[in-house]
């Protein structure tokens, strides 16, 4: 161990396959981390504090993580930037896409809850639950894998771990879409799954708000139309992201995924920048949320 962290065995050699390039790690932590700052504003601002345990974090892991790049751009040959790098780039995804199940949620008990086979509150429930088991599972084998490279030792079986994670939390992501896409296809065609409940709480939204069709089907608001628009673009950039860290990790620590560094910045750190500024800008805040007193946490699903 040096002064500046574990030297990899080879000198000559980088554990990324490549010199990250320094501006490019430069502005993608600048980037999160404005991002980051305006999210906890946002939160702090629109009382969504359930966005500071999502967004918040996830780009505080970005911050690492990018932070770990640049060090690595000004010492190619230390071995811990790269740990740092790789754990944090992979796991702080899974705290963001916490804020799309947690929107959808939100979504549907603004639309109507007859749309949807289960209530906003098992939505929360079961893909919390998911994306946590995921985290639990990505943090076990960066572990893994962090001890074995350092001790000199095969890393690709952590990195297997981390697939597994990965590979949860894919499937996590394509049952929140397919469940979310049946909700609003049922409510475009006006297809409940059950009769609509009975108005509960008044001070939700306003009597505008409360518009409907002649069908009796509640009109579609424009602000939650952008908020589904951001929910549909974060989420697309969410898959995209996982399909090429699934295909990175399964083709090894070596392999020719992993040690394409252009790959890496177009398919890991551009899909996450555009998902968190996304949310920065289509904010449930502003979109969704009254500023009645609790109207904007996760408790207010539980009533519907």
């Amino acid at each position: 161990m040096s002064s500046n962290g574990t030297q990899v065995p080879d000198p000559n050699r980088t554990p990324y396959g490549y010199v990250p390039t320094e501006a490019v790690c430069i502005t993608f932590l600048v980037l999160f981390a404005i991002s980051g700052l305006l999210h906890l504003f946002q939160a702090i601002k629109y009382r969504t504090w359930w966005m500071i345990a999502s967004l918040v974090v996830g780009c505080a892991g970005e911050v690492i993580g990018w932070s770990g790049r640049l060090w690595s751009s000004q010492n190619p040959g230390l071995l811990d930037p790269f740990l740092m790098q790789i754990t944090t780039t992979i796991i702080s995804p899974s705290f963001m896409s916490a804020a799309n199940f947690t929107i959808l949620g939100f979504i549907i008990r603004k639309i109507g809850t007859q749309y949807s086979w289960l209530t906003p509150r098992w939505y929360l429930i079961i893909f919390i639950t998911l994306d946590l088991a995921s985290l639990v599972v990505q943090a076990i084998g960066g572990a893994r894998a962090s001890a074995a490279a350092e001790n000199d030792e095969d890393a690709d079986p952590g990195g297997r771990i981390m697939l597994y994670g990965i590979v949860a939390q894919m499937i996590a992501l394509t049952a929140y879409v397919i469940l979310g896409t049946e909700v609003i296809v049922r409510y475009y065609l006006n297809k409940p799954v059950r009769k609509a409940p009975e108005p509960q709480d008044e001070s939700v939204e306003t009597l505008g708000e409360k518009k409907v069709h002649s069908n009796g089907r509640t009109v579609l608001d424009r602000n939650t139309q952008l908020m589904l628009l951001g929910l549909i673009v974060s989420s697309v950039f969410l898959f995209i992201r996982a399909i090429y860290r699934t295909i990175e990790l399964n083709d090894g620590w070596d392999g020719s995924v992993i040690t394409n560094q252009a790959l890496f910045n177009w398919l890991d750190g551009m899909p996450i920048t555009v998902c968190t500024y996304t949310f920065n800008i289509l904010h449930p805040g502003y979109l969704l949320f009254r500023k009645a007193k609790g109207t904007d946490t996760p408790a207010a699903l539980e009533k519907a």
